[in-house]
């Protein structure tokens, strides 16, 4: 999941005038000013000004990832991750990074389920090009865009797709493990990268019509954070898109409920040398109550080597090579896996009835404070070196953009903070009990295939 300090134009708002020092349990109010404003075509702006270095961070959000496809049209959204670096109307292709990297500046996209993010970061001086540049391929895409091109991306988009799953180890089990989580219709069931035989049957009438509907602006949210003139920026921002009409109104995703009703269990084989154990549960969404307890929940179980899970599988017990939980939060609903490796010679069962006795542990009985404390620390010093970044992902401007589309404001950096400080042992205790259940969740496990 995603958190935040910067040396910026953030405030820190100490204690007052004449007080010797802060209550101890008094967090600083965290204060990110922002300027937003909305275009005549619906593109949410939100400006943000910090003069620590003269840098500037362009980061777009369209808010479509992969749950906005449909089934047996999957895979759109992250395929336009890679044909918005190939070139629009004004911008021949390959020019689109040259440009970039003659000004000193480097650039990234990255698709997920819910969104599909953009990052240029560049000298200040050179903001007006990163406008130029993410305005053309928002207008003009498709006038660049002919069917060999789509043709060469959606190979591309096939080869990534061998290499992060069919053809690295354990790499189906995460395709494996969302068709077991998520009912058949639910948008979180098909992988972001798309089914294979989606991406070979999909016509250029479809791509085309994916982008008329999703990359507009008023489904679109522009985020520049750094060292510029507010007043100046908003002008640019006006001059560069106010001219790219709207697009249709985009409706909002209702995907089946998601519940598991038992325990559902699979074994999948593959050319790897240990077993594998993945256990998941499906959880509240992002920044509903509940998701950021099983952030510590995961920080309790498996960060550090004094965690409970390594120190109990790796350390004492030396059964597992490796082992993590984690939240992974979503808009439309989460889920909380932990996944462990075996040591040669060790088998899953050993590693499910060690992981399910620790966990355990918690429904009878809350965390020491000590450890709530450490995941409390470990999670605001995360939160804090985030936000020591102006651009990137997950930076002060990728913030900025990700609490918008959430829907609780751009500066929601002291209200995301505060979900955690406010949470006590018996909370964690709570999330396990509530969250967790060892009859309704999901068991894969990965075997290494018999030697022929």
């Amino acid at each position: 999941m995603s958190r935040r300090l910067a040396v910026l134009a953030l405030m820190l708002l100490a204690v007052p005038l004449g007080a010797q020092s802060p209550a101890p349990s008094a967090p600083p109010l965290i204060q990110v000013p922002f300027r937003q404003f909305q275009l005549p075509n619906g593109l949410n702006v939100i400006l943000h000004q910090d003069k620590t270095v003269p840098v500037v961070a362009v980061n777009v959000w369209y808010h479509v990832g992969s749950a906005n496809e449909k089934p047996g049209r999957t895979g759109f959204a992250h395929l336009f991750e890679h044909l918005m670096f190939e070139g629009s109307k004004n911008v021949p292709e390959g020019q689109f990074d040259i440009l970039l990297e003659a000004a000193g500046a480097n650039n990234n996209g990255s698709t997920n389920n819910d969104r599909t993010n953009y990052v240029i970061d560049l000298p200040s001086n050179a903001l007006e090009l990163a406008l130029f540049l993410e305005s053309d391929r928002m207008a003009y895409l498709l006038d660049a865009m002919p069917p060999e091109q789509v043709n060469s991306q959606r190979d591309v988009v096939k080869n990534e797709r061998r290499q992060s799953y069919e053809n690295r180890p354990y790499g189906m089990a995460s395709l494996e493990l969302d068709k077991m989580l998520w009912p058949a219709t639910h948008p979180y069931s098909w992988p972001v990268i798309g089914h294979m035989e989606d991406l070979t049957a999909a016509t250029q009438g479809d791509v085309q019509e994916f982008f008329k509907k999703y990359y507009a602006p008023n489904n679109a949210s522009l985020v520049i954070a750094g060292d510029i003139d507010l007043d100046r920026t908003q002008a640019l921002v006006q001059k560069w898109f106010s001219e790219i009409p709207r697009g249709p109104a985009v409706e909002p995703v209702a995907p089946p409920a998601a519940l598991l009703t038992e325990v559902k269990r699979q074994t999948l084989t593959d050319q790897v040398s240990l077993p594998r154990l993945y256990l998941g549960w499906l959880t509240p969404r992002h920044f509903a109550p509940g998701d950021a307890t099983l952030d510590l929940v995961a920080s309790v179980l498996s960060d550090g080597k004094n965690s409970r899970l390594y120190k109990r599988l790796v350390y004492d017990d030396q059964i597992a090579q490796d082992v993590s939980a984690f939240q992974s939060s979503g808009a439309l609903g989460s889920s909380f896996l932990i996944v462990a490796t075996a040591r040669r010679g060790h088998t899953a069962e050993e590693l499910q009835k060690a992981i399910d006795e620790e966990i355990d542990k918690l429904r009878r009985a809350p965390p020491d404070a000590r450890e709530v404390q450490r995941a409390l620390n470990q999670v605001e010093a995360s939160f804090y070196r985030a936000m020591e970044r102006v651009g990137g992902f997950g930076g002060k401007a990728d913030q900025l953009n990700a609490y918008y589309f959430a829907g609780g404001g751009p500066d929601f950096f002291a209200e995301d903070l505060a979900r955690y400080a406010s949470l006590t042992p018996g909370d964690v205790q709570a999330a396990v009990v509530k969250w967790l259940p060892s009859d309704r969740r999901i068991e894969l496990v990965v075997l290494p295939e018999e030697k022929k």
